[in-house]
C-alpha cells in the first residue's frame, strides 16, 4: 500500500473519531452513551431497560472516561486535557446505581488508570499536563474501593454486581442475591487491579484479583484443563459447562498472558500456556473455534461462533502462534465481507445466526495484530473494509449507529463506549508510521478494554505477602520462552497466502444463499402477532425484518430503520429496487375509514397509527387512496425495536391477494425518528426495502452553524451541523 494512502486512511480514522467523539460531547456528555438516531444521552432509568446492556451505565460519564487515552494516541492533547478537567470536575462515583462489577473495572477503572498513564508521560514531556497532581489515580483508587465489596464471597470470586454508592448489602440495594457469574466477569480483572495497587502502592486491589484467578485455576476441569461459562461464586460449581473463546471466558485467557507479560510472573505464562494447550487440541478446528462440553471435549457444544472470539487471533499472535492466527482471521474476514460486519453470532457454514452487530472492535484488533507480527499489506487492506463499511453502512449524522440486523443494514439508536475505546485505537495504529504515534506503545499493554498500561509497572513494588491458593509447581516443559521470529516462519512471501486461500473458497462457497427465515437465522427472536388475528388461521411463514431507509437531505440513506413486514402486500424480497417515495399522513391517521386527504396521499407511501381497525383494512383503504406504500406506527409510547420482539403484521382472516402495496410496521421509537423528520424537513422520502441500499462514503461540505443561542438559526443546522459525511 503506497504511503499516501496509508497516510489518507490514517487521517480518515481521526475524522471518524472526530464525528464519534464530537457528536457525544455536543449531544451526550454527560450522559454515559450517545443514542446517534435520537441525537441524545443515553441516561439510565430515563430508557426503556436493555436488561444487562445497561449494567455498564453507572451515570458517570463512561464514554468520556473509555476515551482519555485514544485521545493522546490520536495525537489530541489538548483535547484529552480538557476532557480530564472535565472528568475531575464533573463526574461523580458515588451514585445509587448498580453496575456490572466487570465493565466498570474495564472502561471506567481501566479509562482512569489509561488516562493517568497518559497525564504522567505527557507531563514527564515537560509540555502539557504540568498542573496534573495524579487526580485521575485518586478517582481511580476511589472507585476500586467501590468494587471491593463484591470479592467478599467465600470464593473470591466477585458478585457480578455492586451499587457504587452502597456496595453489597443485600435486596435493599439490589445487590448480593446473585450465586453466578461469568468466568470472564470474575477473571478479568488482574491487569486493572494490580496496576492500581502498583501506581497506588496498596496491596489490596492485586490481592483480591489474584485470589480470583487462582480459584477459577482451581476449578478447572482437570482431565481436559478447559473452564466452563459460568461459575456459582459460592460453591465453584459450573453452572454452564460449555466452554469455548468467545463469550462468556474471552478476556480470562487473554489477562492470564497479558498479566504474564505486565507483571512477570511466570505462574501467569504457566496457567496460560496449559488452557491453551487444550484450548488448540479440543476448541481449534481451523479455522473455526468451536464451544465442547469441559468434560467431555471431544463433543461439541454449539454449531455457531460468536463475534466476542475475533479477539483470539490477536492473542494468537501474542502467544508466536501466528499459522492458526491468520487461518481464524481469513475466515472471520470473509464472513465480515459477505455481510459488511460479522454478525454476532454465525453458523459453521458462515450464516448468519445472531444478526445484531454493536460496532464491536474485536476483529480489527486482531487485525493490527496480525499486521504487526507479519507485515503483510493483506491486512492494511482488511483495515481498509472495515473503515469502508463503518462509513457506508453505520454512519449516521449524530455519530455511528449499531447495525440491528446486517442482514437489512437497518440500525439501533446505540453507540457504545467500547467503539471510541477500542475501534479507533486499533485501525489509527494499523496504518500509522513510528513518527505518527506520541509514544512509544511497545511500552505499554492493551487491557482487554484497549486501556494503556507502562510495562514499567512490573518494575513498581508490590508487596510480597500476597494472599494465594498457589500450589503447582512450574514446569518448565509449559513454556515458550520466546516468540517465533515471523520472517523465519514465512520465507516465502506467498505462504500466509497459501494459508489464506482454501479458507476464502470454503466461505464463499457455502454462503450463497441468504436466510431462509428469521427463525433459522436468528436463535431466540419471536415474532409478535397481532392480537386480533383469528385464533383457528394457520399462520404463515414468518419474514425476516425490513428496511426503512431515509434517503432524503440531510439522511442521505444513512439512517436505517428496523420495520416488521406484513403476510400480506408487496413482498420486498423479491423486488430488485424496494419501492421508494416520499412520506405524507395519512388522514385519519388510523387508516380506518375512507382517506380524507387521498389527494396528498396519492403517490406516497402513507403514514398511519396502530390500532383501531385490522392492519389490511389501513391498506386497503391507503391502496384506494392511490399510495405505493403505507407505514404502520406503534401507538404504544415507549415500544422500540431495540427491546422489543419483531412483528409481523397478519391479514384478517380472509383473501388478502388484493392487496399489491408494501405494508411495514415501525415501533413508537423509530416512528417517531420519522415523523420528527418529516416535521422538520416537511419532505422526507424513505425506501423500503427487504436490505438497505449502499449509502456511499462520499464527504460532503460541512454546514457551519452558529451557536445556538443566537437567534435565527438555520433549521438545516440541527442535523447538518454534524453531518460531515
Amino acid at each position: 500500500m503506497p504511503q499516501d494512502e496509508k497516510q489518507r486512511l490514517r487521517k480518515q480514522v481521526v475524522e471518524m473519531f472526530d464525528h464519534a467523539y464530537q457528536n457525544y460531547m455536543d449531544h451526550a456528555y454527560p450522559a454515559d452513551e450517545l443514542m446517534p438516531l435520537t441525537c441524545r444521552g443515553r441516561v439510565r432509568g430515563l430508557e426503556p431497560s436493555r436488561g444487562d446492556i445497561d449494567d455498564a451505565l453507572g451515570k458517570f460519564s463512561l464514554t468520556l472516561i473509555d476515551t482519555l487515552d485514544t485521545l493522546v494516541l490520536l495525537n489530541k492533547t489538548t483535547e484529552f486535557e480538557d476532557a480530564v478537567r472535565r472528568v475531575l470536575s464533573d463526574v461523580r462515583l458515588d451514585n445509587d446505581i448498580v453496575v456490572s462489577v466487570f465493565e466498570t473495572n474495564i472502561r471506567v477503572l481501566g479509562g482512569l488508570l489509561g488516562g493517568h498513564s497518559m497525564a504522567m508521560m505527557l507531563k514527564e514531556g515537560g509540555q502539557h499536563m504540568q498542573w496534573y497532581q495524579d487526580e485521575l489515580l485518586h478517582m481511580a483508587k476511589d472507585l476500586g474501593l467501590r468494587l471491593l465489596p463484591a470479592f467478599n464471597t467465600s470464593s473470591g470470586l466477585p458478585y457480578p454486581r455492586v451499587n457504587l454508592k452502597y456496595g453489597v448489602r443485600g435486596p435493599e440495594t439490589r445487590t448480593g442475591t446473585e450465586t453466578d457469574t461469568c468466568t470472564a466477569c470474575a477473571g478479568t480483572i488482574i491487569l486493572e487491579f494490580a496496576a492500581l495497587s502498583r501506581f497506588t502502592g496498596d496491596p489490596v486491589f492485586e490481592a483480591h484479583a489474584r485470589r480470583a484467578l487462582d480459584f477459577l485455576w482451581e476449578k478447572r476441569q482437570r482431565n481436559s484443563n478447559l473452564v466452563g461459562t459460568t461459575i456459582n461464586i459460592h460453591s465453584g460449581e459450573w453452572v454452564r459447562r460449555d466452554s469455548g473463546v468467545g463469550a462468556g471466558i474471552d478476556s480470562y485467557y487473554e489477562y492470564l498472558l497479558k498479566a504474564y507479560i505486565l507483571l512477570g510472573d511466570d505462574l501467569f505464562l504457566q496457567r496460560f500456556n496449559i488452557h491453551y494447550a487444550s484450548i488448540m487440541k479440543y476448541i481449534s478446528q481451523p479455522p473455526l473455534l468451536l464451544d465442547v462440553h469441559i468434560h467431555k471435549p471431544l463433543l461439541p457444544a454449539r454449531t455457531w461462533m460468536d463475534s466476542l472470539l475475533a479477539f483470539f487471533p490477536g492473542l494468537q499472535v501474542l502467544k508466536g502462534d501466528i499459522r492458526p492466527a491468520i487461518e481464524t482471521h481469513e475466515m472471520l474476514y470473509q464472513v465480515t465481507k459477505k455481510h459488511n460486519f460479522l454478525p454476532e453470532a454465525f453458523t459453521t457454514d458462515f450464516r448468519v445466526h445472531w444478526a445484531q452487530h454493536p460496532l464491536r472492535p474485536e476483529f480489527a484488533e486482531s487485525t493490527y495484530f496480525l499486521y504487526k507480527a507479519t507485515g503483510d499489506p493483506y491486512y492494511l487492506e482488511a483495515g481498509r473494509t472495515i473503515l469502508d463499511n463503518l462509513n457506508r453502512f453505520a454512519r449516521v449524522p449524530c455519530g455511528f449507529a449499531a447495525m440491528k440486523d446486517v442482514r437489512t443494514g437497518s440500525h439501533e439508536d446505540r453507540m457504545d463506549s467500547f467503539f471510541l475505546a477500542e475501534m479507533f485505537k486499533y485501525l489509527f495504529l494499523l496504518f500509522a508510521e513510528a513518527e505518527d504515534l506520541p509514544f512509544d506503545v511497545e511500552d505499554y499493554v492493551f487491557t482487554t478494554e484497549a486501556h494503556l498500561l507502562p510495562l514499567s509497572l512490573s518494575m513498581a513494588p508490590h508487596s510480597s505477602t500476597v494472599p494465594s491458593n498457589r500450589t503447582e509447581e512450574l514446569d518448565d516443559s509449559n513454556f515458550d520462552w520466546t516468540c517465533p521470529n515471523t520472517r523465519l516462519l514465512f520465507p516465502d512471501p506467498a505462504f500466509p497466502r497459501n494459508l489464506r486461500e482454501p479458507i476464502r473458497s470454503a466461505v464463499d462457497k457455502s454462503c450463497p444463499r441468504p436466510a431462509v427465515s428469521a427463525v433459522a437465522a436468528e436463535d431466540g427472536v419471536r415474532f409478535m402477532q397481532e392480537m386480533m388475528e383469528l385464533s383457528s388461521q394457520q399462520q404463515k411463514e414468518q419474514l425476516p425484518p425490513r428496511a426503512i431507509q431515509i434517503v432524503s437531505h440531510p439522511f442521505f440513506g444513512r439512517v436505517v430503520l428496523t420495520a416488521g413486514p406484513a403476510q400480506f402486500g408487496t413482498d420486498l424480497s423479491k423486488s430488485s429496487t424496494g419501492v421508494s417515495g416520499f412520506v405524507t399522513v395519512a388522514e385519519p391517521y388510523s387508516g380506518c375509514t375512507e382517506i380524507t386527504n387521498a389527494e396528498y396521499v396519492q403517490g406516497h407511501i402513507a403514514l398511519l397509527q396502530r390500532g383501531q381497525c385490522m392492519f389490511a383494512e389501513k391498506a386497503r383503504h391507503i391502496q384506494k387512496a392511490g399510495a405505493i406504500g403505507g407505514i404502520v406506527i406503534d401507538d404504544n409510547e415507549g415500544s422500540s425495536s431495540d427491546t422489543a420482539p419483531l412483528f409481523q403484521m397478519a391479514g384478517d382472516g380472509r383473501s388478502t391477494d388484493d392487496i399489491t402495496l408494501p405494508l411495514l410496521f415501525l415501533f413508537h421509537k423509530e416512528g417517531s425518528i420519522l415523523l420528527e423528520a418529516l416535521k422538520e424537513y416537511r419532505e422526507v422520502e424513505v425506501l423500503l426495502s427487504d436490505k438497505a441500499r449502499d449509502r456511499g462514503v462520499t464527504l460532503l461540505p460541512m454546514t457551519v452553524c452558529l451557536p445556538n443561542s443566537l437567534a435565527g438559526i438555520d433549521q438545516t443546522c440541527r442535523f447538518s451541523h454534524f453531518l460531515n459525511l
